[in-house]
């Protein structure tokens, strides 16, 4: 019996098993927050030289603001420097972006500059 060989370059597409769900608490909101509390949403970690702005910038800018999951951005810079990083990627979003600090509770549909 011959077995026949896969052709190179070609791979099946499986879809996922199991799919995101987002479990939303019946937590009373701030008057301030426009986010809704999760308890399980994804988490993207993203990683930028001190020269990727420009590259945040078009990621944030194609994200659709209501993805469901929360951004985390860990940017190589001086961690002694007062920068206007949030108010720069903040204008290629309509999601929230924040400088997080100690004790930060990352939400979704949020980007957390670290």
């Amino acid at each position: 019996m011959v077995q026949k060989k896969k052709p190179v370059g070609t791979s099946k597409i499986t879809k996922p098993k199991k799919k995101w769900s987002l479990i939303t608490d019946n937590v009373k909101l701030n008057a301030d927050q426009d986010v809704r509390p999760h308890t399980s949403f994804p988490i993207v970690g993203i990683g930028a030289s001190a020269g990727g702005l420009e590259a945040l910038e078009i990621f944030l800018a194609n994200v659709p603001a209501d993805s469901g999951m929360a951004f985390v951005i860990i940017q190589h810079l001086d961690p002694t420097h007062k920068g206007i990083m949030v108010e720069l990627l903040q204008r290629s979003t309509t999601m929230r972006v924040f400088q997080a600090e100690d004790h930060t509770h990352v939400k979704p549909n949020c980007a957390f500059l670290f």
